[in-house]
């Protein structure tokens, strides 16, 4: 019995060891609310770990703010705040995504990502930008204006959707701009010409990607728009991709 236990001992750390080598790269995936929750948040939590299944990377997933502790972030390449919105994080949760930043650590937001923390200016000029509003839902023609990202490479140069537009305050000028939308194909943009819906940067050590788009259930079954989530979290994750 004793040789039994053992030798399905030494198989399930076998087995455990197996499945950490098919993965190359690990990301938590985080959708806290303390303001407005989107009812798409299942859906894109879903598609994740969906696209971590097809593509060979782990995914966790939590709302438990209890998790930033630095000895816990670093065990992740990409820390994805997905529709996050309000005071997410305490000070000391604060202090420990900071020091994953400084550390090399990668962050990627979805859409609200940019509706939260808006009393911690660090976090602002991490994700890039904070949302001040936004008009009804519809359709709108997005500029593809770099295509030689990971994530933008596929998309076509005029990408015509359907989603919720945000406007934006507080738009950092380091930011690398890869997608914009024409105000003059829908109605209330308050950014003019130069209206960012994507972007990318290098921060304190580490990287930020952010994509406006997401706010629809929809956006997580359009392929366009899932090689474009894969691309940032591959890019936040600092993984090459020949």
């Amino acid at each position: 019995m004793k040789k039994l236990t053992t030798f399905l001992a030494f198989l399930l750390l076998v087995a455990a060891i197996t499945a950490n080598a098919k993965h190359k790269y690990r990301v938590l995936v985080f959708s806290k609310t303390k303001g407005f929750r989107h009812d798409c948040i299942s859906t894109a939590r879903q598609a994740i770990v969906k696209l971590g299944a097809e593509n060979n990377f782990a995914v966790d997933t939590t709302e438990d703010a209890s998790v930033f502790t630095y000895d816990n972030l670093k065990k992740y390449d990409a820390i994805i705040f997905s529709c996050t919105t309000g005071d997410v994080l305490d000070s000391a949760q604060q202090e420990a995504f900071i020091k994953y930043i400084h550390k090399g650590g990668g962050f990627m937001g979805i859409h609200a990502a940019t509706d939260t923390e808006y009393d911690w200016p660090w976090f602002g000029k991490l994700s890039g930008a904070y949302f001040t509003s936004h008009p009804k839902q519809q359709v709108a023609t997005l500029k593809v204006v770099d295509k030689s990202h990971i994530s933008t490479k596929h998309l076509p140069d005029d990408w015509t959707r359907k989603d919720e537009w945000y406007n934006f305050r507080d738009i950092n000028p380091d930011i690398h701009v890869l997608i914009k939308i024409d105000e003059s194909t829908y109605e209330g943009g308050k950014n003019g010409d130069n209206h960012p819906m994507c972007w990318y940067h290098s921060f304190e050590g580490g990287r930020s990607f952010y994509t406006e788009m997401g706010h629809t259930k929809e956006s997580y079954a359009d392929p366009l728009y899932l090689q474009h989530l894969l691309g940032g979290i591959q890019y936040a994750a600092n993984i090459k991709v020949k």
